[in-house]
């Protein structure tokens, strides 16, 4: 019999880190389409950069895919953009967005629920079965039997096989991921070119590279270097970058009076980052996959602009969308909780999370490019004190293949061969 399997999700992270690794092990585990068909939904997310729909449709697994817009559609009537059609048997597999999204889509098609839940399973009622990222959740003892513990999904994204890199054997490479979404990369773009121009003065030798996240393109990176586009160019100190992009070879960003910053645009892009020295990252699912890949890193949440800040989830999320009141609510909301953070010593980065101790540096605050140079010329300077940061990362890592355990959750669930 053919099934359905719908996933939902949302997010840049969450499509890259979270349903590729497990589209791609639902198709080992069966690759006709016709017997087993995965469509994809995003529901609508505060901070999707716009290219997730695009990303999810070059993915080979999957054969349907339909953007956030239409979402709320099908949730209130069962009606899709394209008039999909649905096999009598299927499941529903949340993977990012509201867990409530994931009952009512079972609710509305007739099928049963696996939600993937790094920490709080909800709806415990509904549905069916829980993947748990780590065990210790404290729920009922009538609703244990519906979780099951599968690991981190985002430690389990398939390497790309990179056969030529573009660096010589024993050049030292500074990575340089500013995000992707445009609340990080409003700021994150600038600064970053800004630590490749200050570094490049003080150790002329090293390489630089941004590994462009999926949901994003060069053009899109060159518009937030571009001051005319990105006010907060002024305000991070970015400097002068211009993007080239030749006939052979990478593109780049040609700094004035500074490096070339080459934009490396394969996905997923692991071995290009074991390769890098260190990286310096924004908060989020980039501090879970070098963590998991045992990469060196310096964590940045600059706070010069907090007026144009808004990526918090929930209600306070909504007050920041607000027109007309919303950029002052911004300002005032981020204010008083990044002093808040600041006084509570709260950490952001995965691998400090998991750790729950400073693992890896964050940097938070009125962020300089100079700032960060000082601090990763320290690590230049005492190489052992980045091996002792890769070591204490390999220490953290948890087993490999939870999107396979995830996989067989989903089988078991729909109870198929």
């Amino acid at each position: 019999m053919a099934v359905d399997v719908l996933i939902l999700t949302n997010g840049p992270g969450e499509v890259s880190t979270w349903v590729k690794p497990v589209v791609q092990q639902l198709r080992q585990q069966e690759p006709d389409h016709e017997k087993m068909r995965l469509s994809v939904m995003l529901s609508p997310c505060p901070h999707a950069s716009g290219g997730e729909t695009d990303s999810l449709r070059s993915y080979g697994e999957v054969d349907r895919v339909q953007g956030p817009g239409d979402f709320f559609q099908f949730i209130l009537s069962g009606k899709t953009a394209e008039d999909w059609t649905w096999h009598r048997q299927g499941v529903v597999v949340f993977l990012g967005g509201d867990q409530l999204y994931a009952v009512w889509a079972a609710k509305r098609l007739g099928y049963r629920t696996v939600v993937y839940a790094e920490w709080q399973p909800r709806w415990l009622n509904w549905v069916d079965r829980f993947g748990m990222m780590q065990a210790g959740t404290n729920v009922p003892a009538k609703y244990q039997p519906k979780l099951t513990v599968v690991g981190d999904l985002m430690a389990d994204v398939e390497s790309v096989e990179i056969t030529e890199l573009p660096f010589a054997p024993g050049t030292q490479v500074i990575g340089l991921m500013p995000g992707s979404k445009p609340d990080k990369l409003r700021p994150g773009v600038p600064l970053s070119l800004a630590i490749a121009q200050q570094l490049h003065q003080i150790h002329p030798t090293l390489e630089f590279i941004i590994p462009v996240a999926p949901t994003v393109t060069p053009n899109i990176l060159a518009q937030y270097a571009d001051p005319a586009q990105n006010s907060t160019v002024e305000v991070m100190e970015g400097p002068h970058a211009q993007l080239v992009t030749p006939d052979d070879g990478l593109p780049y960003f040609q700094i004035k009076d500074g490096p070339n910053v080459r934009l490396w645009t394969d996905f997923p892009a692991h071995t290009l980052l074991k390769r890098c020295t260190l990286c310096v990252t924004t908060v989020g699912a980039n501090t879970a996959q070098l963590g998991s890949l045992a990469v060196p890193m310096v964590v940045l949440l600059p706070t010069q602009q907090l007026d144009v800040m808004r990526t918090w989830d929930g209600f306070w999320g909504l007050l920041c969308q607000l027109p007309v009141v919303g950029t002052g609510l911004t300002k005032l909301i981020n204010t008083v909780a990044f002093a808040y953070i600041q006084r509570t010593n709260r950490r952001f980065a995965w691998p400090n999370i998991w750790a729950k101790e400073e693992v890896v540096p964050e940097l938070l605050g009125r962020i300089t490019a100079g700032d960060v140079c000082d601090r990763i010329s320290t690590y230049l300077n005492h190489p052992d004190q980045l091996e002792a940061m890769a070591q204490n990362l390999r220490n953290l890592r948890g087993p490999s293949g939870a999107a396979r355990r995830f996989t067989q959750l989903i089988l078991e669930t729909l109870n198929y061969p």
